[in-house]
């Protein structure tokens, strides 16, 4: 059971956050400038006038580098602590390490393999069969 002091300094504490806000959005309001020109409702993005709609479409491939990064990025802080405990762990801890790595390094092959890096132009039909055509081996590649 919740005591009445508690529900009482709770009740203050949310007053005065509230007082707080409305406090600062009053005082922005009467302090802050007050533009009329034409470029003040535009977007305005990294220096760059904004241009085409908002709501264009982005290539999936576009979130999978997304994701790789913070996966690998993410390992690479797991990286970063282990090096710092290195000489406590021994032995053993290099070994996990070891593992870790190696687990990482196999996932990169597969993405590698499954063609998720692959971020250039495709090459497709008759271009990609001259390629191969005229690489020396004389048999085209299935």
């Amino acid at each position: 059971m919740v005591s009445q002091h508690v529900v009482w300094v709770l009740l203050i504490y949310l007053a005065l956050v509230l007082f707080n806000v409305a406090m600062m959005l009053l005082v922005s309001h009467l302090l802050g400038h007050r533009h009329k020109d034409r470029a003040t409702g535009e977007p305005y993005e990294s220096g760059i006038v904004s241009t085409g709609s908002a709501r264009m479409r982005f290539s999936v491939k576009f979130y999978l580098v997304a994701t790789f990064f913070l996966v690998f990025d993410l390992e690479a802080v797991y990286i970063y602590a282990w090096a710092m405990a290195f000489r406590k762990l021994g032995w053993l801890g290099y070994m996990e390490m070891l593992i870790f790595v190696s687990v990482l390094l196999v996932a990169l092959y597969y993405l590698w393999r499954l063609g998720a890096l692959d971020f250039g132009p495709k090459e497709t039909g008759r271009l990609l069969q001259d390629r191969k055509e005229t690489s020396g081996h004389g048999v085209v590649a299935q």
